[in-house]
């Protein structure tokens, strides 16, 4: 989604959240003075380019004269995989850096006409990406962020994206959690691992808020004949119940999940982030 739109959106639930009374919240949930919501439309194709082309984006920094050959010629090829690194790009800036920073570069497309490109950061989870290299917990937080931001559908939905880590979990603010109460599931791991995986899980509570509101990728897309389909490589582990520690106080976020569910043992991660909606 458009910076401007997605600002557009971030005003309008705003406003509906002034006419109504005051809300007693615990007072971990009243520490964010600024409410935090993220527009999703990312198609779940644009995940699979990291271990094709984008892979050295992590260690090299963000920044085009920080690229290497390999991942600046995928973000300008004039062709569908370059719409495709370019979509995965300008999401996962969103992701990391700050509205303060941006990412510009420009590419030719098959008729020769030069189109400038200038990305915008957003969220601010790991702003130094646009100097250097992420660090492991810089990916594994920027792969849960895109994660969330993928849209089975592809159309644009407000999304509350919560943590525990901070940013996230400072910028949730009071409002925000009342106009976004209903968690819709969690999201975690690495696109840029040895191993790219990224897994979700939904709260049982609120599948059918998450599917009403095209958002069918914590639960899985249902089919026709009542099977599954997942988004492209995004693992749906089954609830949060059985994978995640229960909500926080507040019933903002998960504060734990299994880091890898399907291998030997129980370590944990907290680089995890759980999304809501109204």
């Amino acid at each position: 989604m458009h910076l401007g739109l997605w600002m557009m959106g971030f005003s309008a639930v705003i406003l509906l959240g002034c006419g109504g009374g005051d809300v007693d919240l615990p007072e971990d949930v009243l520490e964010g003075e600024d409410a935090l919501m993220d527009g999703n439309r990312l198609s779940s194709n644009s995940l699979a380019l990291n271990s094709l082309a984008l892979n050295s984006l992590a260690l090299n920094g963000i920044a085009p004269n920080k690229l290497d050959a390999q991942s600046l010629a995928a973000i300008r090829a004039p062709t569908a995989q370059g719409e495709l690194a370019r979509a995965f790009v300008r999401y996962a800036v969103g992701c990391a850096l700050t509205p303060l920073q941006s990412v510009s570069f420009s590419w030719t497309d098959a008729a020769k006409v030069v189109h400038q490109e200038t990305y915008p950061g957003e969220l601010g989870i790991a702003p130094a990406w646009a100097a250097g290299p992420l660090d492991l917990n810089g990916q594994r937080m920027v792969s849960a962020c895109v994660a969330a931001r993928v849209n089975y559908y592809q159309v644009p939905v407000l999304v509350s994206l919560r943590s525990m880590e901070a940013p996230l979990r400072l910028l949730a603010g009071a409002r925000e959690l009342v106009e976004f109460p209903d968690v819709e599931g969690a999201f975690w791991g690495n696109l840029w691992g040895a191993s790219p995986a990224i897994y979700a899980c939904y709260n049982s509570a609120t599948v059918e808020n998450s599917r009403a509101w095209s958002r069918d990728c914590a639960t899985g897309h249902l089919r026709d004949d009542g099977t599954i389909e997942e988004c492209g490589m995004i693992d749906v582990v089954g609830p949060c119940s059985s994978v995640c520690a229960s909500l926080n106080g507040g019933g903002q976020y998960y504060p734990f999940c299994v880091e890898k569910p399907y291998a030997a043992g129980n370590a944990n991660t907290k680089l995890v982030i759980t999304t809501a909606l109204p």
